[in-house]
């Protein structure tokens, strides 16, 4: 998310009730998660597991709970809840603000673009031109969808992340103020679910094509003409690259590239990333012709037991 004036760390942190480490007159022009960092962001690390990442990624703001040296070019808040305060943060700076009516007033739409019935449109949402809003079509605030776009109904484009801290007694619901843009020429099937960026966005790429009762995760960035068939589902910070297709009902995890030119046959489970230009079947997968021959194989088990009886 970056930020409409840039408050220096020392304002931040008089918000926070927070304490400096590094220069407090250093400009903040972002608040982003840890996968989508940029130069300029803030960010925020609260186990020890991750304070390496944190302090040496590109973000060079980070709200940490443990005292140490601000790496050169960084600067540093001390809080001992960074999750709290990050969240604290995030509403801040992009609070819930609840539409006036369906279509709100806001929300720029785009020449000969037709909305049936029942579509739902928040503000600040901008839709370009000539696309097709199927009933019962609902856009989150702020999202952006290109032109020539075709989404079928009862579609959500903008629900939160998917995102809690697990506290002793309860799950402390990160707020997500990210958005989803989908590029020109996507369609995107019936009742489908793509979650918007915890402060990034998640990405639909020109030419990519949806089928029904698909999800795609939060800040999940996915290229240009792909294919994803129905129950296909993706979880949050994946990257995909160009022409990538998922047959029905593949399961991807989070955190990982899929290759451009990459195919997954139906059922498959992708659990760390895979090259490109290569088919794949099974879970976790493997090159299809390799994992055919596997379960061809153990289909022969029985008839080997009995050979050695």
């Amino acid at each position: 998310m970056k930020l409409t004036h840039s408050p220096t760390l020392a304002e931040i942190a008089e918000m926070i009730s927070g304490r400096v480490i590094g220069n407090p007159e250093a400009r903040v022009s972002g608040i982003n998660e840890i996968h989508r960092v940029e130069n300029g962001d803030l960010t925020f690390v609260d186990h020890p597991k991750y304070y390496d990442k944190a302090l040496h990624s590109a973000a060079t703001f980070v709200l940490i709970n443990k005292e140490v040296e601000a790496p050169a070019g960084k600067g540093l808040i001390f809080s001992d809840d960074p999750f709290r305060d990050y969240v604290y943060l995030c509403r801040r700076f992009m609070p819930f603000v609840p539409s006036s009516a369906a279509i709100d007033p806001s929300a720029k739409i785009g020449k000969g673009t037709v909305l049936q019935p029942n579509v739902s449109v928040g503000p600040e949402v901008v839709i370009g031109k000539n696309c097709i809003l199927h009933s019962g079509v609902v856009i989150y605030a702020h999202c952006v969808i290109g032109d020539n776009v075709i989404i079928h109904a009862n579609t959500v484009i903008g629900a939160d992340a998917f995102y809690y801290k697990r506290r002793p007694e309860f799950y402390d619901k990160m707020h997500s103020c990210g958005r989803v843009v989908l590029q020109d020429h996507v369609e995107i099937g019936a009742c489908c679910t793509i979650d918007r960026g915890v402060s990034s966005d998640t990405v639909i790429g020109q030419g990519t094509k949806l089928d029904n009762h698909v999800h795609v995760g939060h800040d999940t960035v996915i290229g240009r003409n792909c294919l994803f068939a129905a129950h296909v589902g993706i979880a949050g910070c994946v990257n995909i690259e160009d022409n990538v297709i998922f047959w029905g009902q593949v399961g991807c995890q989070k955190d990982l590239t899929v290759g451009a030119g990459a195919i997954v046959y139906g059922q498959s489970g992708i659990s760390k990333s895979i090259k490109g230009d290569t088919v794949y079947f099974g879970s976790p997968v493997k090159e299809a012709r390799e994992k055919m021959k596997e379960l061809a194989l153990l289909n022969r088990l029985p008839e080997l037991f009995e050979k050695l009886k």
